[in-house]
């Protein structure tokens, strides 16, 4: 069942006001109370009544998801959604994928141990052995795999550590427009911090700089970096180290060219700093390779990797350069670093990482752009910009909140859109990797007709 409202042209200067009429409309728009089994479904406010107000989305329309399968999702009542969101990117090899799910089904039915902490166990060897002999050792990489936390942002925090005390400075350089996690340090280094009164402390250690063609695409931002550097008078000090995103996605899909990531690792690699990736978002084949550095050719002191690791399930992986591996026992333990179901589902997906399938992700990357790039063409008199790389894209409005209002409509066709978290002006598109081609299509049909929507009532 698509769902469809009647919607009355008005300013788009009120981008936020029109957000508030589609959330109404929704709130009025389902009219049956039973499951698509027929069975009754109680209609109660249960998330915002015990629910924290700190959650957006679950606020932003009251659907209540039930089922996945691949590039789509169910609602309770089996409506069907195409997701372009791929839950920030930890569903990049698809929801429900069979494979990954046979591996846990069999392992579960087999009285395996679940969680076993920092403890040795047959799923965490088989996930190591599989990550250092197909995405490792190819690559020539002599990384160690740091299992932490899976809190979103911890990798970031326990990088960050990992620099001071190697490098025994704190000084921290991050970039503009950058978003590294949820966790004090690094919201620290998150260029738009919600709360920037509550790290004031972590703050006062970071220098944040113009990442590239920030300034322009003719202004070199290492060379403006490098001067802040090699004067001593500046009022920079040398840092521990640098951490940046090939591609920032919740920025708004800036995208690093590899001439500026090497002219990066090369001024890293003078002055003595760390050079941190965070592939949160662009790892895993998302870009291109299995690391979205690789076309650039450099090779980081750290990497946080990609959040599509295990499928969707709670994993949190730091790769780390030998030398930098040196701890007191027990300083990086965790209740949740051992959740061998992660570990099962991990193994599994990196199982079926190839060159043919990267090859496919190469094609689907193509027609995306493609069709991407046919949207500001019909409407040559409006604001709206297309950019991306890969399978990550953004489409900028350049109007304050509209990517939420763009989203909202979207959603009512029947397609899972989100803006980016430091941009509302900006809607990502993030569609799984494994998307089928007719599933591509009719979910960038169903995005076509949101943006005409919109961009017609300006």
């Amino acid at each position: 069942m698509v769902l469809t409202a009647k919607w009355q042209p008005r300013s788009l200067c009120d981008c936020g006001g029109l957000l508030e009429s589609v959330q109404r409309k929704w709130q009025t728009s389902f009219g049956d109370n039973s499951d698509w089994f027929g069975r009754p479904i109680i209609m109660t406010n249960v998330f915002e009544r015990f629910e924290s107000t700190v959650q957006s989305a679950v606020r932003a329309s009251p659907i209540v998801f039930d089922k996945a399968s691949g590039s789509e999702l169910f609602d309770e009542r089996g409506n069907r959604y195409i997701d372009f969101h791929s839950s920030g990117g930890s569903q990049s090899f698809g929801h429900c994928n069979i494979k990954v799910c046979s591996a846990l089904i069999d392992y579960l039915c087999n009285d395996r141990v679940v969680q076993s902490r920092d403890r040795r166990s047959v799923a965490k060897r088989n996930f190591i052995q599989t990550f250092a002999s197909r995405i490792l050792q190819p690559r020539g990489l002599d990384h160690r795999i740091l299992i932490t936390d899976p809190a979103n942002g911890m990798a970031i925090e326990i990088a960050l550590r990992i620099a001071r005390r190697s490098k025994e400075r704190i000084g921290i350089v991050a970039f503009t427009n950058s978003h590294h996690g949820l966790t004090e340090a690094s919201l620290a280094v998150t260029s738009a911090a919600r709360e920037p009164n509550a790290i004031v402390d972590f703050r006062r250690n970071v220098v944040f700089m113009p990442y590239c063609s920030y300034l322009g695409e003719d202004v070199d931002t290492i060379a403006y970096m490098r001067r802040y550097l090699e004067d001593s008078a500046s009022g920079v000090e040398l840092p521990a180290a640098v951490i940046v995103e090939t591609t920032q996605v919740q920025g708004g899909v800036k995208v690093a060219s590899d001439r500026w990531l090497k002219g990066l690792e090369a001024l890293c690699r003078e002055f003595g700093i760390l050079l941190i990736v965070d592939e949160t978002y662009t790892g895993f084949g998302r870009t291109g390779g299995f690391f979205s550095f690789e076309a650039a050719g450099i090779n980081p002191d750290m990497i946080v990797a990609s959040n599509a690791l295990a499928s969707g399930l709670p994993i949190s992986v730091l790769l780390l350069r030998p030398e930098l591996d040196h701890w007191q026992q027990g300083d990086q333990v965790g209740v949740f670093q051992g959740d061998n179901l992660a570990f099962v589902a991990a193994t599994e997906v990196l199982s079926q990482w190839s060159e043919i399938f990267a090859q496919e992700i190469a094609e689907r990357s193509r027609n995306l752009a493609e069709e991407l790039a046919k949207l500001p063409t019909q409407f040559p008199h409006r604001k709206l910009r297309v950019r991306g790389k890969g399978m990550i894209w953004a489409l900028e409005f350049d109007r304050p909140a509209s990517a939420a209002v763009v989203a909202a409509w979207a959603l009512e066709r029947g397609l899972i859109i989100e803006p980016a978290q430091l941009k509302d002006d900006v809607l990502l598109v993030l569609p799984p990797l494994t998307i089928g081609e007719d599933v591509l299509r009719e979910g960038l049909d169903y995005l076509g007709q949101a943006v005409a929507m919109f961009l017609k009532h300006a």
